[in-house]
């Protein structure tokens, strides 16, 4: 039985999502069916949520004369499902379409596609996914967009870019509560992570970009907002293999940023319990939620998923494994 989904038994108000690092089972949608969801965004609309991640499917390959592990399975797009309760996951489909054939474009089953968040613009009346598109040994490094009148898609690609010519690998998007999106990404060959302002339609960076955690190697990040300060979960660069993660916090997004120490508490913890950060997200009535992947390195389609509860308490960040 493939292991899919693990989740904390002490995040009462999901409870019923009912599976612990000690008796994984695996994680189904509504119709029986194996979620498939990697490096994975929510978007909240309209009372429902939306799940979006890349489609891990296939053999795994390691990619030759890198000084890295850096494995592949076909890029495979990316999946979409919505749940009215986070806990029953229906398959709305494939939400970005990859290509054959294509070998010069970014969505060319022989690239990479990765990390896709979706945000709506309410201006333009569209949803907007941003995405990381790179070549197959990460020399590429740029940001895809892509469009849909419909949250479930099918979504239009428009292109990819580097935004004010940074590299952008590993990324996320936060749209804030005044209506303002970020593009955040790991750059300069992740010794950076930028933070870019996205243009009114959300569809171009501008020039306004703070570089921040410079030197610090960080990838994976994970943004969220809470009582007005806002906070960057990143991890390290280990290839697949987890590391401790850290978190940073700024009075504002293009703001100094401030990195402390590791967030997550208990056994495990050294290792942000053996996952990366992807996701934090907001559940209305009972708090935040931790999101994470825990890569299978040698079978990338069989890397499972963790959720854990995150608490902010007088500023600092804490996610807590109770599996002991």
């Amino acid at each position: 039985m493939r292991r899919i989904f693990f989740i904390a038994l002490c995040f009462a108000c999901l409870a019923s999502f009912s599976s612990s690092a000690q008796t994984p089972k695996n994680w189904l949608d509504t119709k029986g069916h194996v979620i498939n969801a990697h490096g994975a965004g929510v978007l909240y609309y309209n009372g429902t949520y939306y799940l979006f991640g890349e489609i891990k499917k296939g053999n795994t390959w390691r990619v030759p004369n890198q000084d890295w592990e850096d494995y592949r399975v076909p890029a495979g797009g990316v999946s979409c499902y919505s749940s009215k309760d986070f806990q029953h996951w229906k398959y709305e489909g494939v939400a970005l379409s990859p290509v054959k054939g294509q070998p010069d474009g970014d969505l060319d089953t022989g690239r990479v596609i990765e990390r896709p968040k979706v945000i709506y613009n309410a201006k333009t009346r569209k949803f907007v996914m941003w995405m990381h598109v790179d070549k197959k040994d990460y020399s590429y490094s740029q940001a895809g967009v892509a469009v849909s009148d419909s949250p479930v898609g099918p979504y239009k690609y428009i292109r990819s870019v580097k935004p004010n010519g940074n590299m952008a690998r590993d990324m996320t998007v936060f749209k804030d509560d005044d209506g303002k999106a970020y593009l955040v990404f790991s750059s300069d060959n992740n010794n950076t992570m930028d933070i870019c302002l996205l243009s009114d339609d959300y569809l171009s960076p501008t020039k306004t970009h703070v570089p921040t955690l410079v030197n610090r190697r960080r990838e994976a990040p994970a943004v969220f907002k809470s009582n007005g300060k806002y906070y960057l979960i990143s991890s390290s660069c280990t290839g697949w293999s987890p590391n401790a993660a850290t978190y940073a916090v700024a009075d504002k997004m293009l703001g100094t940023w401030k990195e402390y120490g590791n967030p997550c508490t208990g056994p495990g913890a050294d290792s942000t319990f053996s996952a990366q950060s992807t996701y934090v997200q907001w559940i209305k009535g009972k708090g935040f939620l931790f999101m994470a992947d825990i890569w299978n390195k040698t079978d990338l389609e069989k890397s499972t998923y963790i959720w854990l509860p995150l608490k902010v308490t007088n500023g600092g960040v804490m996610i807590n494994n109770p599996v002991k």
